[in-house]
């Protein structure tokens, strides 16, 4: 009963065909197991790629590029560059804030190298300016892990202030205890601050500078603590009321005495309730906005984070202040959840498809259903398989278990046909089954090995790509696997207990696919014997396919990730140097109000004065354009962006970068486009001057579009010319000028007011209607080493100049980024080829160029 012969060994197919329980038991347990790993697989976009990447901010409110460039981002670029496994290092450096961006090679530990980070920037603290508020911070980013989820906060009835207090205390806090969530950031912020508004006149007339000002106001506001009094029978606990709770107490604050009197804050300027970055905002959809942002941690799911954070967002909106709004401004989650759903539901087809098919040349309910087993088996188990591993639910993953529908049941066919082959010549099943899996048994190996070794080159790839693609390849490869496991254990056991004993009559169906079949094998026969028959035009026409197959491969567009209509557009805007930023506003409100208009539009996030990275960007701003669902448009991503490009057209003075990102973008800093050139030299006037050039050139080549470059050098700016020795005679320091120039126009926190749940700053500043003329400065008084004050213009000639809006680097030398986008159906081969030409007639070997991004 055995189906084996005299001197036959028990093969492996064998032990599971004479123990159908436990052959079906375990084939169960690998469903179940499957199953249940299907739902706690977390769902995401892309497979989670670790790529070592650390951004570095530093701030220095007033301080203008080129001095946040040589005193805070050289000295932490030369730092850094000691650190081991750094590949690429980028920074950017604005109006008083520097963000500096370091790219680790693949094989670095991303915890390692942070602790590095943090190390070099502890070292570099003394070289940094004293003036520094804060020490710089350092975040680990993921440029698969952008975020997930925005929310726009909006109310009428409250100040903006109160709104962001609830954003940053209760929606920001609540968000972040959800599992699987990261990071939760708040952009616009309108954080509350008392700004000091001073009148020069007032301030001088009653012998007073800003530096002695800005002392005396720093005294006044005092939070330290008073100690403990231990009596005889108790002890008390010391508090002096030396804290400053809002603007209007600082209106009464002495700041000096004159003639026996008391000098108040009031008698030389006016102290009033304001917010931290007053030369910033943001909109939605046309009403002042808050927007929280939050990122997911990686591996988790990323619909069931974006599931729970809606959850809780209705019950902390009741909660807000007055009539505090919360919109989804973007939801990532849908288009991951449209995405998989459509790859899942191509999943299923090929499925049914494949099962259909084998029934057609089968005609076998019975062997049919033998067959198509293996495929809930092997799959379920390959999301078993997938839970163990680490891996997600995502578009390269099921795509690889799309690919291997038909790998799965390869096997099982081939070991379902050797069987019915000895059947046929009146074996019985139990015989047919155990002879027919013995003898295929090494042949289905060697198929198995076979097809996962195509795969092994991709497990072997290095890079990103290769990180990227490894979960697809082992996904394919358990699959494979696991179908050559079912095929010689459960497909035997059901043969030779399903398969019919004995000749079988077939139906007419059966007959009239038979006859079918025939001829479909006799037509192969004779195009066989003509071919063959005509072996130069049929080598003529191979060569000629493969030419065709090789020009199509280099007109075919590449790229690393294509863009996809993601149901969300991006906008970088610029307007012209020195413009001011009530006029930015007027501008970045204008194209807004275009961009809503378009039919397709859902929604519109508007922000003025800030750019990518966390850098303040004075003469531009950045939008996030929420497209209305595919079903309820006409018009896709690309095409709307074709819209809106020719919509703020209309805008004068007003340049607006539109582009539709793919999901992971690697290299490159923040910029306007997609595609970046860089251009390195020591010189900074070399690489306007090239970089001019080239930009001139490269809006010239056909296919590609919004080329621009983020150097911008003809940003207004006052130069003061101190002279040395006429300051010395008169006993004012270098110092004292620039500390009286930075207390007078920097806006820099001199004080800080705490409350139960926040810290706010107290900034000082010239009052605004002091800030419209050149002339105002000729207010400003230096003290000099007598007391008596010296006017600014006695020892610093004052003349209007222009200067850089920002300064980069790469790789520690300045650079000129020039960004570019494609149309659509160009080949990004030909393009950089012909920038790389352009290059190569423009550089001279003092500037060094290559692509970033």
């Amino acid at each position: 009963m055995t189906g084996l012969q005299p001197g036959q060994s028990l093969s492996f197919s064998e032990l599971f065909i004479q123990r159908p329980v436990a052959t079906t038991i375990l084939m169960l347990a690998l469903v179940l197991f499957g199953a249940v790993a299907y739902f706690k697989l977390p769902v995401a976009e892309l497979p989670n790629v670790d790529f070592p990447s650390i951004n570095v901010s530093a701030n220095l409110p007033g301080a203008d590029p080129e001095t946040m460039a040589a005193t805070v981002a050289t000295p932490l670029e030369r730092a850094f560059t000691q650190i081991p496994g750094l590949d690429v290092m980028t920074s950017q450096s604005g109006t008083g804030s520097t963000q500096i961006s370091l790219s680790f090679t693949l094989d670095r530990d991303i915890d390692s190298a942070s602790q590095d980070v943090q190390n070099a920037i502890a070292q570099t603290l003394r070289q940094l300016p004293a003036a520094l508020p804060n020490p710089p911070t350092l975040r680990k980013v993921n440029p698969a892990d952008s975020p997930i989820l925005f929310m726009a906060l909006s109310a009428t009835s409250v100040p903006m202030t109160t709104l962001n207090d609830f954003a940053e205390t209760r929606v920001a806090d609540t968000i972040s205890r959800i599992e699987g969530v990261a990071q939760v950031s708040v952009y616009g912020s309108k954080r509350y601050a008392a700004r000091l508004y001073v009148n020069p006149q007032a301030l001088s007339a009653r012998g007073l500078s800003f530096i002695q000002l800005r002392n005396a106001i720093a005294n006044g506001n005092s939070y330290q603590p008073g100690g403990t009094l231990y009596g005889a029978q108790r002890s008390y606990t010391l508090e002096a009321d030396g804290q400053l709770r809002d603007a209007a107490a600082y209106n009464d604050l002495v700041i000096a005495e004159s003639n026996g009197a008391p000098v108040r804050f009031r008698d030389v300027g006016t102290a009033v309730d304001s917010i931290q970055n007053d030369k910033q905002s943001a909109t939605y959809n046309g009403r002042p906005a808050i927007i929280i942002a939050v990122t997911r941690q990686p591996g988790s799911n990323t619909v069931e984070i974006a599931k729970n954070v809606r959850a809780v967002l209705e019950s902390v909106a009741a909660s807000g202040p007055g009539d505090t709004k919360i919109d989804i401004t973007y939801d990532r989650s849908e288009f991951i959840s449209e995405s998989i759903h459509e790859v899942q539901f191509t999943l299923i087809l090929s499925i049914v498809l494949v099962v259909a098919v084998i029934f057609v040349f089968l005609r076998d309910p019975r062997a049919t259903i033998i067959s198509a087993l293996a495929l809930p088996a092997a799959l379920l188990g390959t999301f078993g398989a997938m839970q163990l591993l680490g891996f997600s639910l995502d578009n390269l993953s099921l795509m690889a278990l799309t690919l291997s529908v038909g790998f799965v049941v390869d096997d099982a066919i081939v070991v379902l046909e050797n069987i019915a082959r000895y059947k046929e010549q009146g074996m019985s099943a139990r015989e047919a089954s155990s002879k027919g899996s013995r003898e295929i048994g090494f042949t289905v190996i060697s198929m198995t090995i076979s097809l996962v070794a195509v795969f092994i080159p991709i497990l072997f790839m290095g890079g990103l790509i290769g990180r990227l693609f490894f979960e697809f390849a082992v996904t394919v490869s358990v699959a494979i696997i696991l179908s050559a496991v079912v095929a010689l254990t459960l497909t035997p056991m059901l043969c030779a207990r399903w398969l019919k004993d004995g000749h079988e009559e077939h139906g007419r169906v059966y007959m009239f696919l038979e006859r079918q079949f025939d001829r479909l094998r006799d037509g192969y026969e004779r195009s066989l014997r003509w071919a063959l028959g005509h072996n130069t035009l049929m080598l003529l026409a191979s060569v000629g396919i493969l030419i065709g197959t090789a020009y199509m491969f280099r007109v075919v567009p590449t790229g690393f990730i294509p863009s996809q209509d993601t149901g969300v557009i991006f906008a970088n805007t610029r307007a012209p140097d020195g413009v001011t930023f009530e006029e930015l506003q007027v501008l970045q409100s204008k194209a807004a109000e275009l961009v809503q208009k378009n039919p397709n539009v859902a929604g519109v996030f508007s922000a003025s004065g800030s750019g990518g990275g966390g850098v303040s960007n004075p003469t531009g701003g950045r939008m996030t354009i929420r497209l209305k669902p595919t079903s309820e448009r006409e018009a896709s991503a690309d095409e709307v962006i074709a819209e809106l490009r020719k919509a703020t057209a209309a805008v004068p003075q007003l340049q607006v970068f539109f582009n539709n990102p793919p999901a992971i973008r690697i290299g490159g800093g923040p910029s306007n486009s997609n595609y970046q050139y860089v251009l390195q030299a020591d010189d900074l006037n070399s690489l306007a001057a090239v970089s001019e050039r080239m930009l001139t050139r490269m809006r010239e080549v056909p296919g590609l579009r919004d080329a621009s470059s983020d150097l911008q050098l003809a940003n207004p700016q006052i130069d003061l010319d101190i002279n040395r020795d006429r300051a010395a005679a008169l006993g004012v320091s270098v110092a004292d000028i620039q500390n009286t120039l930075y207390a007078a126009y920097g806006a820099a926190r001199i004080s800080t007011i705490y409350s139960n749940t926040a810290q706010y700053d107290v900034l000082l500043q010239m009052a605004p209607e002091f800030q419209l003329d050149i002339n105002a400065l000729k207010l400003l008084f230096v003290p000099s080493a007598t007391g008596a004050l010296v006017p600014i213009e006695a020892v610093a000639a004052i003349r209007p100049s222009v200067g850089p809006l920002s300064v980069t680097h790469y790789q520690q030398l300045p650079s000129v980024t020039l960004s570019f986008d494609l149309l659509p159906g160009v080949a990004l081969g030909d393009v950089t080829g012909k920038i790389e030409q352009i290059a190569a007639d423009e550089l001279k070997g003092e500037v060094e160029g290559t692509f970033a991004g």
